[in-house]
């Protein structure tokens, strides 16, 4: 259902609103077309980027990171910040190592520290407060990430989540899927106060971008 809800000339407009990207990110965005590898893409690394600086985010925890290129984004603002950490966190030796050789081509390599595990998991055991925490696990562990992300998350904080469109699933009331309820219960919990103030972004999949009081 992406295509009805995002026209391709709509996504391609937001795209190029972007400004020019080093090379290094540019070829990781075509290796990604090339290959189908799922990335956020260049309008929603930009609002990851942005949010990042304004809040001049210098602690960033991605769960989540595939082969750097969301950890590029978060990467350059915190550098811009005045330097940090960025947390990448991946089950896969071979997308971490990968990852490691895109970042030091971009020059970001210093301020991210990788990990290879299971990403709730090492945010647990992570030394918090964060000042953005990035949620792009497999959809039917988003709700049990909450309380974790939650605890780590300083006051006044940012979570942004992936995925939140789920390609349209969302809108069938017929897709009873584990990973559309996980999604759907992502969102009423983000939605619904308890400490967080949130809004849907409806760029590519979707980003939940959600403020914690």
């Amino acid at each position: 259902m992406t295509d009805e809800l995002f026209p391709a000339r709509i996504s391609e407009y937001l795209d190029s609103l972007v400004p020019p990207r080093q090379p290094e990110l540019a070829g990781m965005e075509q290796w990604a077309r090339d290959n189908g590898f799922p990335i956020v893409g260049p309008a929603s690394g930009q609002l990851c980027y942005v949010i990042a600086r304004l809040l001049g985010a210098r602690r960033v925890f991605e769960l989540g990171s595939g082969y750097g290129y969301s950890t590029a984004w978060f990467a350059r603002a915190v550098k811009e910040n005045g330097g940090g950490v960025v947390h990448h966190v991946v089950w896969d030796q071979g997308l971490s190592d990968r990852a490691r050789g895109h970042l030091a081509s971009l020059g970001l390599g210093d301020v991210v520290r990788f990990t290879v595990g299971e990403a709730v998991a090492a945010l647990r055991d992570a030394e918090g407060p964060f000042d953005l925490v990035f949620n792009d696990i497999d959809k039917t562990g988003y709700p049990a990430s909450l309380p974790v992300i939650a605890s780590k998350l300083r006051p006044g904080g940012a979570l942004i989540v992936d995925n939140m469109l789920w390609h349209g699933r969302v809108l069938d009331p017929s897709d009873d899927g584990e990973a559309t309820r996980g999604i759907r219960e992502m969102t009423a919990a983000l939605t619904a106060g308890n400490g967080w103030t949130s809004t849907l972004v409806p760029i590519r999949d979707g980003l939940m971008v959600a403020y914690r009081a």
